[in-house]
């Protein structure tokens, strides 16, 4: 099995399982506009270069955006013709799209436009693709090379959950050391190297540093996440480290590394990839038995030269051990 939403395996050709031509295209672009989210554009400095596209990245986005809009517009035009004509299914909004379509004003009137919906749609999609999978690949490769940690992960699915069902949402809860698993994959291993810039809109002062008006402003996730004056062993992947914490979370309020969100403009999409994570992890450790390719002790923890994310692709071998999945 190669694990990660980013790699891809077989196809669903011929009946045989795996993501298809139309899962990879969409994810693939998806992907291509994050990249392209935290890359350098001279023309973010000087917008005159906008028309030369010098980095040729409005080319790319345009390109990639085609794709989402080729697999989001038709299901989100084709709701909203139910809603408006049909009044959707029972008039009760089924999920977070009907949400969108049903909210009104104080006037009784459609809140969000189409275009708004669409936009909301993709913003959901580019907010939450890239942490979880990001995340528990990497939790899974630590976890490989600590088979106590492993061990205890799936010793308490075991006792939650059992062998006669999937795990659940509701289960959540009472996993806190998988939550522990996930918060720590994220503190060590994030997505991107800095948070999405942000202006500051006043002089202000943070912790001593003067920070100007007009200011751009990045937080380095990894600067933080890995900071041996706040985190003991910081290289190390020990999730034991966040029992400390009231409610072991994702969320992090203290800024001691970036998570999916936080303060007034945070991640609309932060709950959404909260519980994304929580669920592929604790699917994947609950319902299959993991273990190494013949010939290989250790999994290579060591990141890409240009990205954060690993060198190569987690290969690890699965075997189904919930006995209506055998």
């Amino acid at each position: 099995m190669i694990f990660g939403c980013r790699h891809f395996g077989m196809g669903a050709k011929d009946g045989r399982p795996g993501p298809g031509p139309e899962e990879i295209e969409h994810v693939e672009a998806a992907f291509t506009v994050l990249s392209l989210i935290y890359a350098f554009c001279a023309s973010d400095f000087m917008p005159n270069l906008r028309i030369l596209d010098i980095d040729g990245h409005e080319r790319i986005m345009k390109k990639a955006i085609k794709v989402i809009n080729k697999y989001h517009d038709p299901i989100i035009e084709e709701r909203m013709r139910r809603w408006r004509t049909d009044g959707g299914v029972d008039d009760e909004p089924e999920d977070i799209l009907d949400v969108f379509i049903s909210l009104k004003d104080d006037k009784g009137k459609p809140l969000l436009t189409m275009e708004e919906i669409k936009a909301q749609a993709a913003e959901l999609i580019f907010a939450t693709v890239d942490n979880p999978s990001n995340t528990v690949e990497w939790a899974m490769a630590e976890m490989l090379n600590q088979p106590d940690i492993l061990r205890k992960a799936i010793d308490e699915l075991n006792h939650v959950v059992g062998p006669h069902r999937l795990v659940e949402e509701s289960d959540f809860p009472n996993l806190p050391y998988l939550k522990a698993c996930a918060r720590e994959a994220l503190r060590l291993h994030p997505i991107a190297p800095f948070n999405l810039p942000h202006v500051s809109s006043t002089d202000t002062t943070v912790t001593g540093f003067f920070i100007p008006k007009g200011s751009q402003v990045l937080l380095s996730r990894v600067g933080l996440g890995r900071n041996p004056k706040v985190w003991e062993d910081p290289m190390r992947f020990n999730p034991d480290r966040h029992f400390n914490e009231k409610n072991v979370g994702l969320d992090e309020p203290d800024l001691r590394f970036i998570s999916f969100s936080g303060g007034r403009r945070g991640c609309i999409g932060a709950q959404l990839g909260t519980m994304m994570t929580y669920m592929l992890l604790a699917r994947v450790l609950h319902a299959f038995t993991w273990s190494l390719p013949a010939g290989e002790e250790l999994v290579n923890l060591s990141e890409e030269e240009h990205s954060l994310f690993m060198a190569k692709p987690l290969h690890a071998l699965a075997k189904p051990r919930l006995y209506f999945l055998s």
